[in-house]
């Protein structure tokens, strides 16, 4: 991960919960007080972000001993330890929240992200994430839809060509987005096109494009698309995508399945620091 981008989330974490310093623990402590504590599973999950969570008390305090018992990717079950802390109680209560904040978020994406992979397991697809992350943590967020077994679409806007439905009725068709594109790109840039019917379909393989994403498609359709494009393309489904239909839309035949809520509205894992 890179870290130049991630200390800056973490340090704008600590001023907003921070901010002129923590009326609470600052006046209980003398500052010499020293804790231990376990970060400890209060459900089952996939573990995602545990550096992270240390990075925010060394930024706090380098003398804080952080002792990690699992690795990201690793499963969790009710009631396990994650990680051992020990170190000034004033330092540690001072980045307990924003350090779980980020943990929870991030193991719970990782958990979501499993139970979707696992629902496809016995088809050749790939589930990958969206940009509906939330601002600022995007980086976070992809890297957790990784540790719970499911790919990245495009980090942002520069990664690629995709072009959508408004791009389309801005410009007026299909064929002539694609050709304006061309004109300007380097030719090692991918292109994608976003369709909602057949006739699109046609057309994008025409202008002789990389990815189609099959955009709110019914499973139906999407079978017939699967047949009538012959693998002569990538094929991505997208649109209202869910636990309940991910794998009937799985076995259409699709090469990528994407879903904004991977991270769009996640449940954080429960998770809890306990002194000791």
């Amino acid at each position: 991960m890179n870290y130049l981008i991630i200390d800056e989330l973490i340090k704008n974490g600590l001023i907003e919960d921070i901010n002129y310093g923590d009326v609470t623990t600052d006046n209980l402590f003398h500052g010499q007080e020293i804790s231990k504590g376990k970060f400890i599973a209060k459900e089952h999950g996939i573990i995602a972000g545990i550096e992270v969570a240390e990075r925010v008390f060394q930024i706090l305090d380098s003398s804080i001993v952080f002792k990690k018992y699992l690795k990201d990717g690793h499963e969790v079950k009710r009631g396990d330890t994650i990680a051992y802390i020990e170190g000034s109680s004033n330092s540690i209560l001072k980045g307990e929240r924003v350090a779980l904040n980020i943990l929870q978020r991030m193991c719970g994406i990782a958990t979501k992200t499993f139970k979707i992979v696992q629902l496809v397991k016995d088809y050749d697809v790939k589930i990958v994430d969206t940009r509906k992350t939330l601002p600022g943590f995007r980086i976070l967020d992809k890297y957790s839809v990784r540790m719970g077994g499911g790919y990245n679409h495009r980090l942002n806007l520069s990664d690629f060509v995709m072009i959508k439905d408004n791009h389309i009725k801005a410009v007026g068709s299909i064929k002539e987005a694609v050709e304006r594109i061309k004109s300007k790109i380097p030719f090692t840039t991918k292109i994608e096109v976003e369709v909602e019917n057949f006739y699109q379909l046609k057309e994008a393989l025409d202008a002789k494009v990389d990815v189609i994403m099959l955009d709110n498609m019914d499973v139906e359709h999407m079978k017939k698309a699967v047949e009538f494009v012959d693998k002569r393309v990538f094929l991505e489904a997208s649109g209202n995508v869910n636990e309940n239909n991910v794998a009937d839309i799985a076995s259409t035949g699709v090469d990528i399945i994407s879903m904004g809520s991977l991270t769009h509205s996640v449940k954080a894992l429960d998770i809890s620091l306990k002194f000791q």
